[in-house]
């Protein structure tokens, strides 16, 4: 080979090794350039990164310069809700503690908690707080022992101002029972279902006795209680405020915010009568017996007030639960063992 032959190799040769690392940084960047476009991002080990938004289409494409790479950042994922225990082909839930339970029974001793839902007022004896400032009473006893039987702790939800109020805490899932001296409506029954009776009250009338006199006009009391068309006291948004008008159709009903609103206006001669049940009518008269100077009680024993638990309408295995319970119970309430615990 000649010495020019030889010269023109080496070139050859140097030229070569020159381009090649140029041409492979060209490549490199080329291919950055498309992963770039395709949005692509790096994964770090064990986690999925979110996919990028896609880019958005244009006529020309831009190539800028590459950017400086920016500091890792990494989403924290919420954690994960607990998982509700399976409900078996049998429709019952397997407890923590290996127990088979149904479903609306399960979600109380899962919680750990009973919530009965209670009227925000005190109505001694069925709940109220005493000269020591002890919650007490015949109906928060009745909770407690449902409570004891099922395993878990009690709470009041004492929202309510009204018993009407008190069933739709109920109804409104802020709530597992009603327990408020609640009585048993058709009203209500559309809302919510009520377990069997625990207390049945007659219902009863307060008169004041010159009032009532010019409405008699010297007819016999039957036959003007059967058509009374009189002034009639309730308390607003309660059960004996739709009794007074199914049983007294005649009868011009006023409704008060409370039972001692009620009283004072029978009291003062504003309506002629007041009705409720025959406890509170009755201790009335046992509170102050000087009153039946001015007012007269009238018992109307064919007209019935019953006292029920509250249950969600969905929780029928609840329903039945208390309906055990409170056949179970050795102690059954009736109106002189309410009276009787008044003096307590």
């Amino acid at each position: 080979m000649s010495n020019n032959a030889r010269h023109l190799t080496g070139m050859h040769n140097a030229l070569r090794r020159l381009a090649l690392p140029a041409l492979l940084a060209l490549a490199g960047l080329s291919a950055g350039t498309s992963a770039l476009a395709a949005g692509e991002r790096p994964v770090a080990q064990g986690t999925l990164a979110a996919p990028a938004a896609a880019a958005a289409v244009v006529a020309t494409p831009v190539v800028a310069a590459p950017a400086a790479p920016a500091a890792a950042t990494f989403a924290v994922e919420p954690a994960a809700a607990p998982t509700p225990p399976p409900v078996l082909t049998n429709g019952l839930v397997r407890v923590p503690d290996g127990r088979l339970l149904a479903p609306d029974i399960a979600r109380i001793v899962m919680r750990g908690e009973l919530v009965v839902a209670m009227l925000k007022v005190d109505t001694p004896p069925f709940f109220f707080f005493d000269d020591g400032g002890q919650w007490t009473g015949l109906e928060v006893g009745l909770a407690q022992s449902l409570a004891k039987e099922l395993g878990v702790k009690l709470r009041f939800n004492r929202e309510a101002g009204t018993f009407n109020a008190v069933v739709d805490l109920l109804a409104n899932g802020q709530a597992d029972l009603a327990i408020s001296k609640l009585s048993r409506t058709l009203a209500r029954s559309q809302t919510i279902a009520f377990s069997d009776a625990y207390l049945t009250l007659n219902h009863s009338l307060i008169l004041n006795r010159v009032k009532f006199a010019q409405l008699s006009r010297g007819r016999p009391l039957p036959e003007v209680i059967r058509n009374f068309d009189g002034s009639i006291g309730v308390i607003a948004k309660s059960s004996f405020a739709d009794y007074a008008r199914t049983n007294f159709p005649h009868a011009k009903v006023q409704e008060y915010p409370t039972w001692n609103d009620v009283l004072v206006a029978v009291h003062k001669g504003e309506i002629v009568s007041a009705y409720r049940d025959e406890f509170e009518v009755k201790r009335v008269l046992k509170a102050d017996p000087t009153v039946s100077l001015v007012l007269r009680t009238v018992t109307l024993k064919d007209l019935e007030d019953t006292l029920g638990i509250g249950v969600a309408v969905t929780d029928t295995t609840l329903l039945a639960y208390v309906n055990q319970f409170l056949a179970q119970r050795a102690e059954k309430l009736d109106i002189q063992k309410v009276l009787q615990a008044l003096d307590r």
